[in-house]
């Protein structure tokens, strides 16, 4: 299903953003003034002990007087983070980190040998 096919009559445009148990939703809305401004929401996917699951919704609200100053401090942030630590995703969850432990190593596979 498209994006726009997602939204409701309020929604002026929308953008999603899938990243793993997160989904990122950038909503631009109309105001009872009939300006636009934009909403940014987290959506995190959390499994509860007996199987089923809930989300977690947290939500900014962004009005046109503070994109330049947002602009600036994202890129500020985004920029500092890559200069310090590179491109390289390097995930901090523990159910990754111990993904390989006790895992055999394998390299130089032939594949043609299968």
């Amino acid at each position: 299903m498209s994006d726009q096919g997602m939204m409701t009559k309020d929604d002026i445009y929308s953008k999603i953003i899938r990243a793993g148990r997160r989904t990122y939703f950038f909503d631009v809305r109309s105001t009872k003034a009939d300006d636009y401004y934009l909403t940014i929401t987290e959506s995190k996917k959390f499994t509860n002990e007996d199987g089923s699951f809930h989300f977690r919704k947290h939500k900014i609200y962004l009005y046109k007087e503070d994109f330049n100053n947002f602009k600036e401090a994202l890129n500020e942030a985004t920029e500092f983070i890559i200069n310090e630590k590179g491109e390289e995703v390097i995930n901090d969850n523990p159910d990754f980190q111990n993904a390989d432990k006790g895992a055999e190593k394998f390299t130089d596979v032939n594949f043609d040998d299968i």
